[in-house]
């Protein structure tokens, strides 16, 4: 299994070439090496070409044995990848894992985790309180977070030439969804953008880094990245009290509040880059304030409140 390693390199070469994210890629090469080292404790011991199916299971098993289903889903995903990969190199004539396949994933399954509307407000009023030399970034990246719902690594990979002072317009680059897109944001948003531009400057200026193109920049005076900015928001969700448990609770919360507001589902696919409406579909489950002026028409309540119902209820 010693060329287990260096096929697992090339195989991360090409996922880079691709075009992951930095978090996927390194995802992958941790996922291939602990199968790896699985296989290396196989005995008697195997070489990679005499790999198979019931050996591949008999790894996914111990891997995934009391986790989630969106783990199973993802590790059989990944070694599904390589197996393809060893494919193309001529390593296997063929791959074990293609007619193995995880756990059925319908998006609809869990309901999105959003972001109430105190714990909001308690969020932006922490946000204010921030020290001078975080207030200006830290608002900057709520207000571009629930404000345009954008994912955590579109908001990484922002560059400066991406945002439009004349038009209020951020433009996303088409990583995720093969499709570049370029959507407006709300004079609170552009207010929050615009306070924050000095401060990147400052910031590059000091560290002599004028030419970076980072949208968001670290206190180096290079690309804030994605871990970075979770930090940020969860230090700031703390000091207000309230609980937090990703970046994408924003773009949750973001659907949902557009829906609730009377935006059309299209339009919020539109907005968020979604691929297909039935991921948009799953933010009505928790747009409440709709649904419940509804129910209040349902005829069930006049027979309730009718008195002679009343006085039949009693005296049941």
């Amino acid at each position: 299994m010693r060329r287990w390693d260096g096929l697992v390199d090339g195989y991360v070469r090409e996922c880079e070439t691709r075009g992951l994210s930095p978090s996927m890629v390194y995802s992958v090469r941790w996922e291939l090496t602990r199968c790896g080292n699985w296989l290396k404790g196989r005995r008697p011991k195997v070489n990679v070409e005499e790999v198979d199916g019931p050996m591949l299971v008999g790894y996914l098993r111990t891997r995934t044995a009391f986790h989630s289903r969106s783990t199973v889903y993802a590790s059989v995903s990944k070694l599904r990848g390589m197996g393809e990969y060893l494919v193309r190199q001529g390593v296997w004539m063929k791959n074990p894992l293609r007619w193995i396949r995880g756990p059925r994933m319908d998006p609809r399954m869990r309901l999105p985790r959003r972001i109430g509307r105190e714990d909001m407000k308690r969020l932006w009023e922490q946000a204010a309180k921030r020290p001078k030399t975080q207030q200006p970034i830290t608002l900057c990246v709520l207000a571009v977070l629930y404000g345009t719902g954008l994912r955590r690594g579109e908001l990484e990979r922002l560059n400066i030439h991406d945002w439009s002072r004349e038009t209020g317009t951020l433009k996303i680059d088409g990583r995720k969804t093969g499709q570049e897109r370029q959507i407006p944001v709300g004079p609170g948003v552009w207010r929050c953008v615009e306070a924050y531009l000095p401060f990147r400057q400052n910031r590059l200026e000091a560290r002599g880094r004028l030419e970076e193109p980072a949208f968001l920049v670290s206190r180096f005076g290079h690309r804030m990245s994605g871990d970075a900015i979770s930090r940020t928001m969860k230090t700031c969700a703390r000091d207000a009290g309230i609980p937090f448990v990703s970046l994408h609770q924003f773009r949750h919360s973001c659907a949902s509040d557009l829906l609730e507001g009377g935006v059309t589902m299209p339009e919020v696919k539109s907005f968020l880059g979604h691929a297909a409406i039935v991921t948009t579909m799953r933010y009505v489950e928790v747009t409440h304030g709709a649904r419940s002026e509804a129910i209040k028409r349902h005829p069930i309540n006049q027979f309730l409140a009718d008195p002679d119902c009343q006085e039949r209820k009693v005296a049941i």
